[in-house]
């Protein structure tokens, strides 16, 4: 399947939110030791990687990785603070807006270039 490069970005972004969802899965999985929390993150790091596979057939791999990895850290570090109570200390939350910020100049110098 060839993808232009403006649908190769949404499926990344839908990849990213897939890690998203497996990260925080193995939050609620306890270490493997529940089965329909272990499932979704087998399944949602399954789908993850298939989608960010795809999306490199149109994106340069490093850009892709690292947005993908970017929109997954930042998305569970923000659904960390929301759902489970973690920190939302002003550090914390700036590290996060340069990791968004990091992710959104990766996008625009790709389509620079």
């Amino acid at each position: 399947m060839s993808l232009s490069v403006g649908q190769a970005w949404a499926v990344l972004l839908v990849a990213g939110l897939f890690e998203i969802v497996w990260a925080l899965g193995l939050k609620y999985s306890d270490g493997f030791s529940k089965l329909w929390p272990s499932v979704v993150v087998v399944v949602g790091a399954a789908v993850s990687f298939w989608l960010l596979a795809l999306a490199m057939r149109s994106l340069p791999a490093g850009t892709a990785y690292a947005v993908w990895t970017g929109i997954g850290a930042a998305g569970t570090a923000l659904l960390g603070i929301m759902l489970l109570g973690e920190s939302a200390s002003v550090v914390r939350l700036g590290c996060i807006a340069l990791i968004v910020l990091g992710v959104l100049g990766l996008k625009f110098a790709g389509d620079a270039s």
